[in-house]
């Protein structure tokens, strides 16, 4: 079986086929075994050597010269003009003989893997036997491995036709080379056109501006563009992906995710009136928990009851707010404000922030090293990152054992000057390395039943996560168990730090 390729070369291959498709002939094979130039076992036939016919007529000149010389004893100079003639025109007639094969056998390997032995002479002399039967022996050869790579570009046509992604394929100045079966139904239905016809610039078939440039950016830049379009097709999302080829030009991948993306804009929009009808209830349960707990005459267990119901009322506020802040982050119509804020301001604002949680949790939050460097961030959003990534530091961050939780945040400019790294320290348990990759997931929790104790709701860093990424920036987590947990946000520099 062949062995898997990618989209690129698949394309690439099924490219290289329509040349091999317009050269490749039958199995040269067959051919030879209609002439008489091939024996029966397949091989090359021979003739007299060329050397032997020169050598007979060498006898033959000499035996001639020799005995007219005898027979005509005056006329000697007439014999051996005579002789020296019937030499040259027999050397000449060989040389014309040996140019002749010579010159089909140049022609044979010129042809190849075409070469019809029909018009060729019916045998070989066996000076250049060998050669022929080399030159033979390639040409089946070469017809067979194009006869493969036939087969191997219907097959590939056949797969990228099956897809139902629309596939198209430029060389590098952007002219079409190939496409498959959707990308041709999508055209028409869009622009009610022709068929995309090859060799035509793509810029005339495709007005969609992302798709172009994820396009252009593949062909210049040689690297894979990600995007995604809207104005394609009316009321249909398409996942663009471009990807440079080997040997020069781009394939392009046109996905349908329109149904995907109505289930998640579906998804979102029940969390978010799910969760907007249910903070009314939750607020008035709390309000009227809190009244009665105001009672000094309620008895220890009735007292206990109300506590739990509160704790619980609390605990479900805290998951719908999560879920409301969850989804506006999520949507495409909340859109982060950013402007030029200078990175020791947001400790600061963080720090005081959480002053509330540190007094009620005994805990120390200190700020380490800072930096005036500006940074292109919205204030707000930033604020609640830090404040969750400081509130998570005091609730998981004591040590066993422990009473106490000792938190630092810091900022500091990068190695290269244009970014600062914002870091929330904490010198508790840790986190072991198979939940790293995983701690940023929606509803993901490393300890379960720890999390439920501090009224954790799981989406605390996926909220965090989704807010440094809308600001164009990364996060990350390091941690040792046993030696604490370092989760530092990067955002970029307005300008470089010199």
């Amino acid at each position: 079986m062949p062995e898997p390729v990618s989209t690129a070369q698949a394309v690439s291959m099924t490219q290289a086929g329509h040349v091999a498709r317009s050269t490749a002939a039958p199995a040269v094979a067959s051919r030879w075994s209609g002439s008489s130039a091939v024996s029966d076992d397949g091989s090359v036939r021979q003739r007299a050597s060329i050397t032997l016919w020169a050598a007979m007529l060498l006898l033959v000149v000499g035996v001639g010269s020799a005995v007219a010389a005898m027979v005509l004893r005056d006329q000697q100079m007439v014999v051996i003009g005579g002789a020296v003639a019937a030499a040259v025109v027999g050397a000449m007639v060989l040389k014309a003989k040996l140019r002749s094969e010579t010159r089909r056998l140049a022609q044979a390997a010129r042809t190849l893997p075409d070469w019809n032995t029909d018009a060729a002479a019916p045998e070989w002399s066996s000076e250049l036997a060998p050669a022929a039967e080399s030159i033979r022996a390639s040409s089946q050869r070469i017809s067979q491995r194009l006869n493969r790579l036939q087969e191997d570009r219907l097959q590939l046509e056949a797969l990228l036709d099956s897809m139902q992604d629309a596939v198209v394929a430029v060389d590098s100045v952007g002219r079409i080379q190939w496409t498959n079966g959707a990308m041709e139904g999508l055209v028409p239905d869009v622009y009610s056109r022709s068929s995309v016809r090859i060799g035509h610039a793509l810029a005339h078939t495709l007005r969609d501006p992302e798709v172009l440039d994820c396009v252009k950016a593949a062909l210049e830049s040689r690297v894979v563009c990600e995007r995604k379009t809207t104005s394609l097709a009316p009321g249909r999302i398409f996942e663009v992906n471009a990807s440079p080829m080997p040997g020069g030009g781009a394939v392009a991948v046109l996905h349908d995710v329109t149904h995907v993306e109505q289930v998640e804009r579906t998804q979102r929009d029940f969390v978010a009136n799910v969760s907007h009808e249910l903070r009314t209830p939750l607020t008035s349960i709390s309000g009227y928990v809190e009244t009665l707990l105001d009672n000094e005459a309620l008895s220890p267990m009735a007292r206990e009851f109300l506590e739990t119901i509160l704790k619980n009322a609390t605990r479900m506020g805290r998951l719908t707010e999560d879920l409301l802040t969850m989804a506006r982050v999520e949507s495409k119509e909340s859109k982060m404000h950013l402007i030029p804020v200078r990175a020791d301001v947001l400790l600061r604002d963080a720090v005081a922030a959480m002053r509330g949680l540190v007094q009620d949790e005994e805990a120390t939050l200190e700020i380490g090293e800072t930096t005036e460097a500006e940074v292109l961030a919205d204030p707000d959003a930033m604020v609640q990152v830090l404040g969750n990534l400081i509130e998570n530091g005091i609730k998981y961050g004591k040590r066993i054992g422990g009473r106490r939780s000792r938190v630092v945040v810091s900022g500091r400019s990068g190695d290269d000057g244009r970014h600062v790294e914002f870091s929330v320290r904490d010198f508790g348990q840790g986190i072991a390395s198979e939940h790293i990759d995983r701690i940023f997931e929606r509803f993901y929790r490393v300890d379960k039943a720890r999390s439920r104790e501090s009224g954790g709701t799981g989406l605390g860093l996926a909220i965090a996560k989704r807010m440094v990424e809308s600001q164009g920036g990364t996060i990350r987590a390091e941690s040792e168990l046993n030696a604490g947990s370092t989760f530092v946000v990067t955002l970029q520099c307005v300008e470089p730090v010199s």
